[in-house]
């Protein structure tokens, strides 16, 4: 379950996000956005995520996750299409000649800090 190491990643890089002067801060919610391309189970990288913030400053954090589309561009027409199957050829040319835009996203939109009392 490669989702683990992916929840480290994010909990590694939430921490080092701290600027020093806020070292209490607590963290309550990070943002991602996610490709259906990307090759992550989004329930098991929450799974992995609650398990791996115990006892590090982001304990209690939240995880949000926006899946993001497969979306495609043909070359050949310039067709620009969202691929909701498993097929990858173009709607409308049929051609197989495609750059994909966004699908394999794994990325850290935001990091929702507290603020102190």
């Amino acid at each position: 379950m490669h989702e683990m190491g992916i929840a480290l990643q994010i909990i590694d890089i939430a921490t080092a996000s701290i600027p020093p002067d806020l070292k209490e801060a607590k963290i309550e919610r990070v943002n991602l956005k996610i490709g259906k391309l990307a090759a992550v189970v989004p329930e098991s990288l929450k799974f992995c995520f609650d398990v791996a913030i115990k006892d590090t400053p982001l304990e209690g954090a939240g995880l949000s996750i926006v899946e993001m589309p497969v979306v495609a561009r043909c070359k050949d027409c310039d067709n620009q299409w969202t691929i909701d199957g498993p097929a990858f050829s173009c709607e409308n040319c049929r051609s197989g000649n495609l750059d994909i835009i966004s699908g394999r996203e794994l990325d850290i939109e935001s990091i929702e800090v507290a603020e102190e009392d």
